[in-house]
């Protein structure tokens, strides 16, 4: 369905609503999504639909409004305040902006209707004290499942070439790229046996978007055959979409050793399990069913939350806002190693003296240009972590 479609029929749809008002519980709690790609794109925007789904699961009455593939590609005639009025119009008291690209509009908008709660994700306007009061940041702290992912794929590379799919270049695309990186390196050093011959190569490609839009952007598929052909084994995912997985499985049913790792979503494995090392994912429902049940309570205040994992469940994807899943190709050889790398994470994450710390983000780190990010022995401020300038000193691939 076109989206110019769907906002004529979500349109109407709020019209009737409004002129038989008493067929609506007076105690429902109607709730807003926006997301910046498909529902079903088993990435990012899947990933926040089915944290939705959760709050509609854990509060009797709710009610999702969903508007997907907002964009100037699937709907260049929408804006993002067509869609907060629809919403609003229907008796949405909270709406979720889910992308970084929506950070600016809903900041805007959020001043225009004090009285819906707005919840951005990945923006830092609350941070920077830009927001207006009605107004809210969250964001999961993936760095952590991203150096897990990165170990994975440390581990099972025999080649010593990693390539990244990233989407555009940002703070938070290169502080992601650069944590699997460090877990890579980590890894690949620690337990790989080619490291001793071979240093890794770590090489990101941007296509330029969150996702492929044809005639824009540079095309995943034909970015991971590119890796694959020249013999990187492993392609791993910054992107909201699976393509390379798919590429990865098709490349190993005709007999060669490649891998991929998507994101986002628990279910990114599913366009290529064979061959998928596994994936580290978001549950978008352990923040919103919170964010929710404040809003109905009339308990929420505005605050900047950059939520860290449940230690305990980082395997369990109910449990935990981040984490990372083994995928069905991910060799059982490698397990122990991984799972040894894992307790070092969670040690390193539970202990005290690491408060404010991520695991590996320790010096003697630099920046690509050889920029000293911090000496040895010390941490990666968090601030330095959440608006990285470029990529890490080792990485290939461009910053800017």
């Amino acid at each position: 369905m076109k989206r110019n479609v769907l906002l004529s029929t979500l349109l109407t749809l709020s019209l009737l609503l409004l002129s038989v008002g008493s067929l609506t519980a007076q105690d429902e709690f109607v709730f807003g999504m926006v997301l910046v790609g498909p529902q079903d794109d088993r990435g990012w925007s899947q990933a926040h639909y089915e944290g939705g789904l959760a709050v509609e699961a854990a509060i009797e009455g709710s009610r999702m409004l969903v508007f997907e593939s907002l964009n100037t590609v699937d709907s260049p005639e929408t804006t993002l305040r067509d869609v907060v009025e629809i919403f609003v119009s229907e008796g949405a008291e909270l709406i979720i902006t889910t992308s970084d690209a929506f950070e600016e509009d809903t900041s805007a908008l959020a001043g225009d209707f004090p009285d819906v709660t707005f919840i951005n994700v990945s923006g830092d306007d609350v941070l920077t004290g830009e927001a207006p009061e009605n107004l809210g940041n969250v964001m999961a702290q993936s760095e952590w499942s991203r150096l897990l992912s990165g170990c994975a794929a440390g581990l099972v590379t025999q080649t010593g070439q990693i390539g990244y799919i990233g989407p555009l270049i940002n703070a938070e695309t290169r502080r992601v790229s650069s944590s699997a990186f460090l877990g890579a390196e980590h890894c690949y050093n620690a337990y790989n046996p080619l490291a001793e011959s071979t240093p890794l190569t770590f090489e990101v490609t941007w296509i330029g978007f969150w996702f492929a839009i044809p005639g824009v952007t540079l095309d995943p598929t034909e970015e991971s055959n590119a890796f694959f052909d020249r013999g990187f084994d492993i392609v791993m995912s910054g992107i909201d979409s699976t393509e390379m997985v798919t590429v990865a499985q098709q490349r190993a049913s005709e007999g060669e050793a490649v891998y991929s790792l998507p994101y986002n979503s628990p279910t990114g494995c599913d366009a290529g399990p064979e061959s998928c090392l596994g994936v580290p994912y978001y549950n978008w429902g352990v923040a919103y069913v919170e964010i929710a049940q404040a809003v109905i309570d009339e308990t929420w205040e505005q605050s900047w939350d950059w939520v860290a994992p449940n230690w305990e469940a980082l395997d369990d994807a109910s449990q935990t806002i981040t984490g990372f899943l083994v995928g069905p190709g991910f060799p059982e050889e490698y397990q122990a190693q991984l799972d040894e790398f894992t307790a070092e994470v969670v040690a390193f994450a539970t202990d005290p003296a690491n408060e404010a710390c991520v695991y590996l983000w320790q010096g003697p780190l630099n920046l690509q240009d050889g920029t000293v990010l911090a000496e040895e022995g010390a941490c990666v401020t968090e601030d330095d972590i959440w608006y990285l300038p470029q990529l890490l000193e080792g990485m290939v691939g461009a910053s800017e």
